[in-house]
């Protein structure tokens, strides 16, 4: 399971490389080679962890994004996130190093990679909660799927949203693109969007939730939505 680990992150390192090198005509951008390194070590480090504490979780993390068991509204918001997210990388990378409209000054790099660091933590966080945290909706009846409360879904219902709303507001800054930070409120949406549909297959299926729901008012982020 480890080296497939590997050998996934290999691969996703080299296809963001590819469209964001590709985008912006050069090889010669700084900043992404430093974002594809504190992604694939930071990506690694919880996927090692996962592999000692909690090796179902991390075959459910790596496994395909379309499903047979997972709901079919999903299927096809995976499908129109995987094609915003390229899109989105060509953009970046157009806007920072082809057009160079606005620079970004550096502090704001240096804040975008700080809200990434943060958010692969926090996503740790939401693992070490949650052992049914999988990439796609889908009711897991068969490891025992329960309802969980503790840890940061005590304040969120959706923490590892929370989580990627922090890693989409780093990326462009990091990188340096305005109009790609423009696309984020967007994608934050997008994430909305899917955490209603979610709560729905929830609510029909996971035994507990409603209550749960009831219980836990915030859905994103605490006092707001």
């Amino acid at each position: 399971m480890i080296a497939r680990l590997f050998i996934q992150t290999i691969i996703w390192l080299i296809a963001m490389g590819a469209v964001l090198f590709g985008a912006a005509g050069t090889l010669a951008w700084p900043a992404v080679w430093l974002y594809l390194l504190e992604v694939g070590v930071l990506g690694l480090w919880v996927g090692l962890w996962l592999a000692r504490y909690d090796p179902a979780l991390l075959a459910e993390r790596m496994s395909m994004f379309v499903q047979p068991a997972q709901s079919r509204w999903d299927k096809r918001f995976m499908l129109g996130a995987a094609i915003s997210w390229l899109g989105w990388f060509v953009l970046i990378g157009v806007d920072a190093r082809r057009l160079h409209s606005h620079a970004m000054p550096g502090w704001l790099n240096v804040c975008g990679a700080l809200a990434i660091f943060i958010s692969i933590v926090a996503t740790r966080a939401v693992f070490r909660a949650n052992s049914y945290a999988a990439p796609v909706v889908k009711i897991q009846a068969e490891r025992g799927h329960t309802v969980i409360d503790s840890g940061p879904y005590a304040y969120v219902r959706h923490p590892m949203y929370s989580a990627a709303m922090l890693y989409l507001v780093g990326t462009p800054l990091m990188l340096g693109s305005w109009w790609g930070l423009v696309c984020v409120p967007l994608m934050v949406a997008g994430l909305g969007y899917r955490a209603v549909l979610e709560e729905r297959t929830l609510n029909a299926g996971l035994e507990g939730y409603a209550a749960y729901a009831a219980r836990v008012r915030y859905r994103l982020v605490p006092h707001v939505w």
